[in-house]
């Protein structure tokens, strides 16, 4: 009953807010206009502006934002103890990341679907926009070269999820031309697809062999996870350049019925685990672990819960993604609310199922010899459980807690609650790995184009015409993030790995774009005389916390980056925290300038 109270009570925070505090947003600052002319109808091209309903929009937007990012983050985080984690999560995604997410579609409604980066230039100051494309950029490439990372590991730990999640595009498409070109009704096609996604996971957990990537033996760049790395790269390409309505959408929009379902399974595994205590938070892991966790050479947790757990409760890539791709296709005003502020506070209940799953969803039973999953998980001779089975999984050196174990243990806890159901272990995990999978999939496909627009829109800085053509920009933007994700993390070490090179500095600098969105959200209201208040306080916060982690990062004594010598961490670092406080100052003086009319007015 414990976890079930953890549970309801986080998401009964959630369905207040929106109808509280989000509505209020909606109706008395934004007021948002059913009647207003949206970027989609009014630049309309069949590309990149189409006129979408709402529900499509929002499987759009959900799946983008989210990606691994509330799965690695909580998973991470619990390792200072779940309560921590779980305030942050509920507080951070109702007051600043929803809020976050809410001003940036709304201020790219009214700004014709311009990026953060273009809008900070007319509401700043032209040097700006170009410090605010360039930190855009910079983050993107690291996002594209990482989340392909991810994929490829998941394709090589899970192989049996390969299928399912290269299925889902014909799928994609075929939805895309029925609704589209054919004019059909959602229901249909979206439970047909859902349909065929499930039984292609069935399949592929029972009746279809594994599929493997092969290593081509005495080539050194031919591991499986560069040649999945690459096929990936390539699908980025054809993503970015098709008509958002053909793959994009309906791609995001399938996946987030995958999310329901699950979501669904797991709550009621959840349910039926907490009714019969099966599954209980506080016997399965601790809720202040931050002694254990220094000990094991962990960060502090002040600030660095706050930069982990990211997407959970706020993240600057989703202002990229509300002003890139979804402003670009919201049919009306109104439909903002339940895009920008519901979509975070559905990522921040996604977040919560992470914790839980990490914590509870493990302390079910987990195998004490293994440290991969695999499919054979329970038959494993020595299950571990409760505070045994969580610490067989986070009393390890941090610096060992690697990627692939850190969305593993999710996926294994998350899967314990599907068996929970009556679903077999391998369906189980099949389902929670495609799911994880599609996710990064679909932040992966949404931040190349995001990418390419960063590109054009720095291209019209420079006057590069060239580079304002899609498929040029398309082109510089994978071979930029190919470069990174394809070299070595070390040298010496596996190709594919490149991504991780730069990893460190995203969290601090992706939380450092919150701010800098926040701080342009402020700014455009004040220019229009409207209330600032409830963004300057989440604006001040989420630019001290990622500057302060990062200079933590850079020069803490025998830990920090330019004590172990990581050069390439400490320049592109400190240009990062410079793009920050260069935005930061032109706000400040555009203030000044604001406050200086208005006290010449008044007088």
């Amino acid at each position: 009953m414990n976890t079930l109270a953890v549970m309801f009570l986080s998401f009964f925070g959630f369905v207040i807010a929106y109808n509280t505090y989000g509505k209020w947003l909606a109706r008395k600052i934004f007021r948002l206009n059913p009647d207003a002319r949206t970027p989609s109808h009014e630049l309309q091209d069949g590309i990149d502006y189409v006129p979408t309903r709402r529900s499509v929009v929002f499987g759009h937007h959900f799946t983008s934002i989210a990606g691994t990012g509330p799965i690695v983050g909580p998973a991470i985080a619990v390792m200072w103890g779940w309560l921590p984690a779980l305030l942050w999560v509920v507080l951070g995604s109702i007051f600043i990341g929803a809020v976050h997410d809410f001003t940036a579609l709304v201020i790219s409604l009214r700004n014709k679907g311009q990026t953060l980066g273009d809008i900070a230039g007319e509401v700043l100051t032209p040097s700006a926009r170009i410090a605010f494309l360039f930190l855009l950029a910079f983050l993107l490439a690291i996002v594209i070269a990482v989340f392909s990372l991810v994929i490829a590991t998941i394709f090589t730990m899970f192989p049996r999820s390969v299928i399912p999640i290269w299925l889902s595009l014909p799928v994609a498409v075929v939805i895309g031309i029925l609704i589209h070109r054919l004019h059909w009704k959602l229901l249909v096609p979206s439970l047909t697809a859902l349909i065929v996604l499930y039984a292609g996971t069935a399949l592929s957990s029972y009746v279809f062999p594994p599929v493997f990537m092969p290593r081509i033996e005495g080539v050194s760049l031919g591991t499986p996870l560069l040649l999945w790395t690459g096929i990936l790269l390539i699908y980025c390409f054809a993503a970015s350049v098709l008509p958002v309505w053909l793959l994009l959408q309906p791609r995001d929009y399938v996946n987030s019925h995958q999310l329901y379902a699950a979501m669904f399974l797991m709550l009621a595994g959840l349910l039926l685990a907490g009714l019969t205590n099966k599954a209980d938070i506080f016997q399965s892991a601790p809720a202040l672990h931050i002694a254990e966790a220094k000990a094991a050479g962990a960060p502090p947790i002040f600030p660095f819960l706050f930069i982990t757990v990211a997407c959970g409760a706020v993240s600057g890539f989703h202002a990229l993604v509300s002003s890139g791709t979804s402003s670009k296709q919201v049919d009306k005003e109104t439909d903002a609310l339940a895009i920008g502020y519901g979509g975070m506070l559905l990522e921040g209940a996604l977040a919560v199922l992470v914790i839980i799953s990490c914590t509870a969803g493990i302390g079910m039973g987990v195998s004490g010899t293994q440290t991969e999953i695999t499919d054979i998980r329970s038959q494993a001779p020595d299950n571990l459980f409760g505070r045994d089975a969580w610490e067989s999984r986070y009393n390890k050196e941090y610096s060992k807690f690697n990627l692939g174990q850190q969305v593993g243990v999710f996926i294994e806890g998350s899967a314990n609650f599907l068996e929970n159901v009556g679903l077999h272990s391998t369906f189980a995990l099949g389902i929670m790995s495609v799911l994880v999978a599609g996710f990064a999939a679909t932040t992966l496909d949404t931040a190349t184009r995001l990418m390419r627009y960063v590109i054009q829109e720095l291209a019209g800085v420079f006057r590069a015409k060239t580079m304002k053509n899609k498929y040029t920009a398309t082109l510089l933007a994978v071979a930029i993030a190919g470069a990174l994700a394809l070299c070595p993390q070390e040298p010496g070490g596996e190709y594919g790995k490149g991504g991780m090179i730069l990893w460190p500095l995203f969290a601090g600098g992706n939380q450092l774009v919150a701010g800098m969105t926040l701080v342009v959200g402020v700014v455009y209201l004040m220019r229009r005389r409207m209330p600032s208040v409830f963004l300057a306080v989440p604006a001040a916060i989420m630019f001290i916390i990622p500057v302060w982690g990062m200079l933590l990062s850079l020069f803490s004594p025998g830990s920090g980056f330019l004590a172990r010598g990581q050069w390439h961490l400490v320049i592109p670092g400190l240009g990062v925290i410079v793009l920050g406080c260069w935005l930061v100052f032109a706000a400040i003086m555009t203030i000044r300038k604001l406050l200086k009319l208005k006290h010449d007015s008044e007088s």
